[in-house]
C-alpha cells in the first residue's frame, strides 16, 4: 500500500514573520513616497524590456529611471545638472565607446577611480550596460597602495579623474568620458549576464579586500522598503550624498536614489557649509553622511546653521562608522528628529536601521533589521545567546556578499554572515554594537569592550570623540589607553575622574592622550593602527 506523506505546512520567511508590522505599512509607505506613480502602457513595455535586458544590474536602475523620469534632474553638482534622459543617452554612447575602443565586453573588468560627480555614475552605468565587472577604487589611496590594488585586480580599463596620475602597467586608461560619450560606434549588445560590482573593504587595520556582489532583487527591495518606511523618503526629492560613492553606504544610497528617481546632489569633496547650501538650493529631502560629517555640521554652530533653510529635510542617514549616543542626541537636538543610523558593512550591506525615535528611546542602538534581513547573536559555539547578552553579530539577507575575490570569506552560520562585531539585542529587538571581535581587551583577567569606554568619554561635555585601545602590560596582560579629541578645555585627570565615576574600576584607562584630530580613511573611520602612545 502506497504511503502518502503529509505535506508540511508552508511557513512565510522568518524576516516576514518578524517584520509583519512593517510589511503591513509598506504599501502605505510606497503610496506616500510616490514610487507607485502609475506608468503608461508604452513606459511599462519599455520597463519590461529593460528588466529582461539588464536584469538586476545598476544599468537597469539607470535605464528605468530614464524611462519613468526623463526630464527630471539625475545629478546636480552646483550649477551643473544632467537629466535622467541625458544621463541614459551618455551612458549608452560611453558603453559603445568602451566596447569599440577598448574591447570591454561582458566579463571584462572596469576600475573606477573617481570622486563624487556624474562621471562616477556614467562610468559605472556604462560598464554595467555591457555586463562588465566594476571595481570601485578608493580615491584616498597613496600611489603605492593604488598601484598594488590595480596590479592585484588587473582591470582591463581604468576610468580616472584627471587629478590622479595614470598608474603604470595597465592596458587602458581613460580620464575624459566626453570623447566616449560622442562615440559613433554601434550600440553595445545586451550582456548575457549581469556583471559584479566590487567594493574594497575599508582597510582600517590591514590591506583592503575586494568584496564582489550582485545585489538580489529581494535585498534591494528590502532596503528600499525599509528606507521608505523608516527614513520617510519621497520619490523625486533630491538626495545629498556626502560619503564617497565607492564606499558601500554611498553606493547603496545612490542606487536607492536611482530607484526613486531622485536627483543625486554630489560634490567631489565634503564641505559642511556647502552641504547645507545644497540642501537649501535643491530643497533636498535627505542627506547621507558619516558621523564625522555630522560633527562638522554641528561645529558650524547654531547661528551659522540657522542661516540655511532646511525645512525640506526629512532624513539624515548616518552610517559607515559608529554614531554614538552623545553625537546622536546633540544632532537631533539641533536638527530635529530626522536622524537615522544604518548599520552594516561592505560584506553584508545595510543590515539594520535606527530611527530618531529608536536613538532617543535606546541610546546607542543601531536599530532593527531591514526588511529581508535577519540578525542573530551567537556565542563561541554558534548558539544563540539570550537578549541582553553580548555575542558575535551575524546578519543575513539579499545584500550579503558571496565571498572575497581571493576565495576567502567571513564565517557563515545558518545562512548568516559574521559582521566581525560583538553586540547584543534588547527586549524590543533593537541591536547594539559593543565592539569588534578583535578589539576586545583582556586586562587583569577582565573583558573590556572599547565601545563602552569610548561612549563614556564621549558623554563628557568637553569631548568631541574618543578611541580606546589596549597596549601590552607586564602586570595585567593589557592596559587601556584612550585617545580623545576635545571641543572644550579639559585635563587628563578630569576625564579619568569622569570615567571612574561612571564605569567599573578595571574599565578606567591608565592613560588619556589628547589629540588635535584623529587619522581617518576616506569614509571617516579612525585609523586605529596609526594611534600609538607617546
Amino acid at each position: 500500500m502506497r504511503t502518502i506523506r503529509p505535506i508540511p505546512p508552508l511557513r512565510p520567511p522568518e524576516w516576514l514573520m518578524q517584520s509583519a508590522a512593517e510589511v503591513g505599512g509598506l504599501s502605505v509607505a510606497l503610496i506616500k513616497s510616490g514610487v507607485w506613480r502609475s506608468a503608461g502602457p508604452a513606459q511599462l513595455v519599455r520597463i519590461e524590456r529593460a528588466l529582461r535586458t539588464w536584469g538586476q544590474s545598476m544599468a537597469a536602475l539607470g535605464v528605468i529611471a530614464a524611462i519613468r523620469y526623463p526630464e527630471r534632474a539625475a545629478v546636480i553638482t552646483g550649477d551643473d545638472q544632467i537629466t535622467y534622459a541625458e544621463l541614459d543617452r551618455r551612458c549608452e554612447r560611453i558603453a559603445a565607446g568602451m566596447q569599440a575602443q577598448y574591447g570591454i565586453v561582458a566579463g571584462s573588468k572596469v576600475a573606477v577611480l573617481c570622486r563624487n560627480h556624474r562621471g562616477f555614475l556614467e562610468a559605472t552605468l556604462a560598464a554595467s550596460r555591457v555586463g562588465a565587472d566594476v571595481l570601485f577604487v578608493n580615491t584616498e589611496f597613496a600611489p603605492p597602495q593604488l598601484q598594488a590594488v590595480l596590479e592585484r585586480h588587473r582591470p582591463d580599463l581604468l576610468v580616472r579623474d584627471s587629478e590622479f596620475a595614470p598608474p603604470a602597467g595597465l592596458p587602458s586608461v581613460v580620464s575624459d568620458l566626453a570623447e566616449l560619450a560622442e562615440s559613433a560606434a554601434p550600440t553595445a549588445p545586451a550582456p548575457s549576464a549581469a556583471g559584479h560590482i566590487t567594493i574594497l573593504t575599508s582597510g582600517t587595520t590591514g590591506t583592503p579586500k575586494a568584496a564582489p556582489r550582485v545585489p538580489t532583487a529581494a535585498g534591494l527591495a528590502g532596503l528600499t522598503g525599509s528606507a521608505l518606511s523608516r527614513f520617510g523618503l519621497r520619490a523625486g526629492e533630491p538626495m545629498v550624498v556626502g560619503p564617497p560613492l565607492f564606499h558601500g553606504l554611498g553606493l547603496l544610497t545612490s542606487m536607492l536614489a536611482l530607484f526613486l528617481g531622485s536627483p543625486l546632489v554630489l560634490r567631489p569633496r565634503f564641505d559642511a557649509p556647502t552641504l547645507l547650501a545644497d540642501v537649501e538650493a535643491t530643497r533636498a529631502g535627505a542627506i547621507v553622511a558619516v558621523p564625522v560629517m555630522l560633527r562638522r555640521l554641528l561645529d558650524l554652530g547654531p547661528n551659522a546653521i540657522a542661516e540655511y533653510d532646511l525645512r525640506s529635510l526629512r532624513a539624515v542617514i548616518s552610517g559607515a562608522s559608529q554614531l554614538g549616543a552623545p553625537l546622536a542626541e546633540r544632532f537631533i537636538e539641533r536638527f530635529g528628529p530626522v536622524l537615522c543610523d544604518a548599520y552594516g558593512s561592505s560584506e553584508v550591506g545595510i543590515a539594520t536601521i535606527a530611527t530618531s525615535a529608536d536613538l532617543l528611546a535606546a541610546p546607542g542602538t543601531v536599530g532593527r533589521p531591514c526588511l529581508g534581513s535577519t540578525i542573530r547573536i551567537l556565542d563561541d559555539q554558534d548558539l544563540p545567546v539570550p537578549a541582553g547578552e553580548t555575542g558575535r553579530i551575524f546578519a543575513g539577507g539579499g545584500l550579503v556578499f558571496g565571498g572575497y575575490s581571493d576565495g576567502s570569506s567571513k564565517t557563515v552560520v545558518d545562512g548568516r554572515m559574521s559582521t566581525g562585531d560583538l553586540g547584543h539585542v534588547d527586549a524590543a529587538g533593537r541591536l547594539f554594537v559593543d565592539g569588534r571581535e578583535d578589539d576586545m581587551i583582556v586586562s587583569g583577567g577582565e573583558n573590556v569592550y572599547p565601545v563602552e569606554v569610548e561612549q563614556c568619554l564621549a558623554a563628557h561635555p568637553a569631548v568631541a570623540e574618543a578611541v580606546v585601545a589596549g597596549v601590552p602590560d607586564d602586570e595585567f596582560g593589557q592596559r587601556l589607553i584612550a585617545y580623545v579629541v576635545l571641543h572644550a578645555p579639559a585635563t587628563e585627570d578630569e576625564l579619568l575622574t569622569h570615567v571612574k565615576a561612571n564605569l567599573a574600576r578595571y574599565k578606567t584607562p591608565r592613560q588619556i592622550v589628547i589629540l588635535d584630530e584623529f587619522p581617518r580613511n576616506a569614509t571617516g573611520k579612525v585609523l586605529r593602527g596609526k594611534l600609538s602612545p607617546p
